[in-house]
């Protein structure tokens, strides 16, 4: 499980901007705030008495590694340039996983910006095609910026022809029925 930097990533980049110029050096602090979350939610899968690895991995290798003990491994970033949506789709790829589950704000892949834009479509299935045309090209170019799946994650599903299950994380019931592959309710990518 990939755990991302939310508005702790956000706010702490938009402090460091004025005096951090690398956008290598800003993305170290969003790293530091998606292993923060992912200690959480660590924490709170042990409190709940789910096998739950004891320590957040640094890299795939590592959390692929830590699988092979227990059923579930929680981690945050790992270098800059490489979102939490990426790593996760990574390890999914590393331990042959039958698919991804990406928990976001959101229920389901839009066109565009629901928040922003009334008519936004949203998408019970795409293509992996699909999806890189709504989030654009596959680059990094600026720490902080979140979006319904990161451009660089959706390209790495694409390549590996990795099956993307996009759900709002808010929402227990539904990553419970997604990891099992039933019908969550969200958007499937193929």
């Amino acid at each position: 499980m990939g755990v991302g930097g939310g508005a702790a990533a956000r706010e702490g980049i938009a402090l460091a901007r004025p005096i951090v110029d690398s956008e290598d050096r800003l993305d170290r602090i969003g790293i530091a705030a998606t292993r923060l979350n992912a200690a959480i939610v660590r924490e709170s899968l042990a409190d709940a008495g789910i096998p739950v690895s004891g320590t957040i991995p640094r890299s795939v290798n590592e959390a692929a590694s830590l699988l092979e003990d227990r059923q579930v491994v929680v981690m945050g970033g790992t270098r800059p340039g490489h979102t939490t949506d990426a790593v996760a789709i990574r390890l999914a790829v590393a331990v042959a996983a039958e698919r991804c589950v990406i928990a976001t704000n959101v229920s389901k892949v839009h066109d565009s910006d629901p928040r922003t834009d009334p008519d936004a479509v949203a998408h019970d299935r795409l293509t992996h095609s699909q999806l890189q045309s709504i989030v654009g090209p596959a680059e990094h170019s600026q720490a902080g910026p979140s979006q319904v799946v990161d451009p660089m994650g959706a390209s790495a599903a694409a390549i590996a022809g990795m099956p993307l299950c996009i759900l709002d994380g808010r929402d227990p019931e539904a990553i419970r029925v997604a990891m099992e592959g039933g019908d969550f309710g969200g958007t499937v990518v193929e």
